[in-house]
């Protein structure tokens, strides 16, 4: 929900098809420089897609991040790389890299914090690059797939609850726009390709080319312990459109490293001092997950989902998943009028071909916010589901609105997180602290589990120490060590 207020303005419709997000056959030449055409292209995208994932970050980690991507992209074989490529760290707590044509290349600050040397950010920029060298988003618009970055909550709303009929694809589209973007799935052979040239730039260049498979294998160990603690199933990956199977990619990338030979640097200390004190997981401008309850310390309010629902803060809405339903919770345009504000929701939701309409609208208050409510029960092509709008007035020109879908009289699984919607004092909004990665050096007495217990979570503090640092179920410490643990700090 990092940009709730600009969401009346930026929508996933404006950008055109041809954003290729992923974090190959015959290696194509990449002797061609950008074209004019491309440039052009990419230069129209590129402040829609920064809106779309909390804007470009800028000071020290920024300019490093810039540096290395521009080094990396020297290597790719395109005329005068370096200035061609604009390199954007960006403000998502998302893990993901991604590219479009004309020479964008993007990391979030999440992918970043989730590295241990420089060659691993060298190894995921230069994939991205070379999919700008090999022309990839080009090949690919013209089948036009379209593939949300948080593709779970896609693949399950596309199926029992949503169906396949008009309305489903309908619904679907509305319950994505909490994913901060439709993006084009790159085939497995572009996927495999962009590594092998990945890996042909980090050995040119002079890094360990084993980094592109130590990165995968971080995504892949990353992704597993948060479908562990959001209790979800894990082979569906939250980047799964833009990083497909990284768990088989990991052993295809370490094979075409020795093949070129190993050795080279990491630059690993450089590294950790470079990113030390980056910003790790939601930013409180943005709002934030905590545990069960989500809060926005700017907009002011706070609410609780059901025991058995995680959330994902995308760009323009918080989504709530489970498998008993699904709900999101966003903003429209209000005019000071709660019943026509959830009657536009529900016409919203349905499409011009789909039109739905509440069979009532109640009012009522929650915690003191006037607050209103509709349901209807809607035919998924497949059963019966009931689609339910609730819209809370905060203020006479802003609203807020959760709409939540589930199995027909199943909505009362969504009441407490209905009820739980409240405003919060200057001294809770106060007290949200952002999480920061901060680069200690191992002590003599440190080990793994007293360094996890500086973890600022409540929960997993060992599991998540050992992901964030690449280390595996039996590895342990040495004194003298950089490690990365996070903190609150603002």
């Amino acid at each position: 929900m990092s940009g709730l207020k600009k969401s009346l303005i930026a929508t996933t419709a404006a950008l055109p098809l041809v954003l290729a997000g992923c974090m190959g056959g015959e290696i194509p030449s990449a002797s061609t420089p950008i074209t004019q055409q491309e440039a052009a292209q990419g230069a129209e995208i590129h402040p829609q897609l920064l809106a779309e994932f909390g804007g470009a970050m800028t000071g020290t980690h920024a300019q490093y991040v810039e540096s290395v991507g521009k080094g990396i992209a020297v290597h790719s074989g395109l005329g005068n790389a370096r200035d061609s490529f604009t390199v954007s760290l960006l403000d998502s707590s998302v893990n993901n890299a991604f590219a479009i044509p004309g020479g964008y290349i993007y990391t979030t600050r999440q992918l970043v914090g989730l590295m241990n040397n420089e060659a691993e950010l060298a190894g995921v920029l230069g994939h991205e690059v070379a999919h700008v060298a090999a022309r990839h988003s080009q090949r690919r618009q013209a089948k036009a797939q379209q593939n949300s970055l948080l593709g779970a909550v896609g693949a399950i709303l596309s199926g029992v609850l949503l169906g396949n009929t008009g309305l489903g694809q309908q619904l679907g589209q509305t319950f994505l726009q909490g994913s901060q973007l439709l993006t084009l799935k790159f085939s497995r052979s572009q996927e495999l390709q962009a590594d092998e040239l990945g890996i042909q730039y980090l050995n040119s260049a002079g890094y360990d080319p084993r980094a592109m498979s130590t990165v995968l294998q971080s995504l892949a160990a990353q992704n597993a312990l948060d479908a562990a603690i959001q209790g979800r199933n894990a082979t569906v990956p939250e980047w799964a459109s833009t990083h497909p199977d990284p768990a088989s990619r990991v052993s295809t990338a370490l094979s075409k490293a020795q093949a070129v030979g190993v050795g080279g640097v990491t630059n690993r200390d450089t590294f950790l001092s470079r990113i030390d004190g980056l910003l790790y997981g939601d930013n409180p401008e943005q709002g934030v997950i905590e545990g069960q309850s989500f809060i926005h310390p700017v907009l002011g309010f706070k609410f609780t989902a059901p025991n058995g629902f995680y959330m994902v803060n995308g760009t323009r809405a918080v989504s709530i998943n489970g498998e008993s339903g699904k709900a999101q919770l966003s903003l429209a345009p209000y005019n000071g009028n709660l019943e026509s504000y959830v009657r536009s929701v529900f016409s919203a939701v349905g499409g011009e071909n789909n039109p739905i309409a509440p069979q009532t609208i109640e009012r009522t208050t929650v915690n003191g916010i006037p607050a209103a409510y509709g349901t209807a029960r809607v035919n998924n092509g497949q059963s019966q589901v009931d689609l339910v709008v609730y819209a809370y007035e905060f203020a006479n020109d802003r609203a807020y609105h959760f709409v939540t879908i589930s199995q027909a009289g199943r909505s009362g699984t969504f009441s407490s997180m209905f009820q739980s919607m409240r405003r919060i004092s200057s001294a809770e909004a106060d007290s949200v602290v952002p999480r920061r990665v901060d680069v200690v050096t191992v002590g003599s007495g440190d080990s793994v589990a007293s360094l996890s217990r500086r973890m600022a979570y409540a929960n997993a503090q060992e599991q998540r120490f050992r992901v964030l640092n690449g280390l595996a179920s039996n590895q342990g410490v040495s004194a003298g060590q950089k490690v990365k643990i996070i903190v609150r700090s603002r």
